[in-house]
């Protein structure tokens, strides 16, 4: 019993170590800077990780930002369901850290609840043409990877560029899911 429960808390110990050297990627990074001017607008979802909040989303998955005077950023995303719905969501941005940084959090819960930490999510810029025109978007974590673009579509070539990219980045291309875009 006791060489089972030592085994079972050196197990429990070792897994973050383990879980980490499986990636073999240093810590993810926003990119240097974003010019929020430039970003805001609308972007078309090209593909994502799987992720539970737009379990309902099938199709036509765009975001809309929005600069605020204040500095945050209005998000509507939206998204077509299997049945046809067109289903959106509207949340804030901000930045964290410089005026530049291409780092920011997101919430889609009230505003009356922003004071819990727990509401905002990671939102980092972590790819971004010249152009303004593809980007890729993730967090510290990599469970969440967003691809998205200015138009319904990408070019392959461009596409399969970004994703050699986020495999040096330490992220699984295997897993986004194409977003059909009508």
């Amino acid at each position: 019993m006791i060489r089972n429960l030592r085994a079972l808390l050196l197990c429990g110990l070792c897994w973050p170590v383990w879980a980490l050297a499986q990636t073999n990627a240093a810590p993810l990074q926003a990119i240097p800077n974003l010019d929020l001017q430039r970003y805001v607008g609308r972007w078309y979802e090209i593909a994502r990780y799987p992720n539970r909040f737009q379990r309902r989303c099938v199709a036509n998955t765009s975001a809309e930002y929005t600069a605020n005077a204040d500095g945050t950023v209005r998000v509507l995303n939206s998204c077509q369901t299997a049945s046809g719905e067109l289903i959106k969501a509207e949340g804030l941005a901000r930045r964290v850290g410089a005026a530049d940084s291409a780092t920011l959090e997101v919430r889609f819960a009230p505003a009356w609840l922003s004071f819990i930490p727990a509401v905002w999510g990671d939102y980092w810029v972590i790819d971004l043409d010249s152009e303004y025109q593809l980007a890729a978007v993730s967090e510290p974590g990599r469970d969440y990877l967003w691809i998205l673009s200015r138009t319904p579509t990408v070019a392959p070539e461009r596409y399969a560029g970004l994703l050699e990219r986020l495999k040096q980045f330490g992220l699984d291309p295997a897993r986004l899911v194409l977003t059909a875009q009508n």
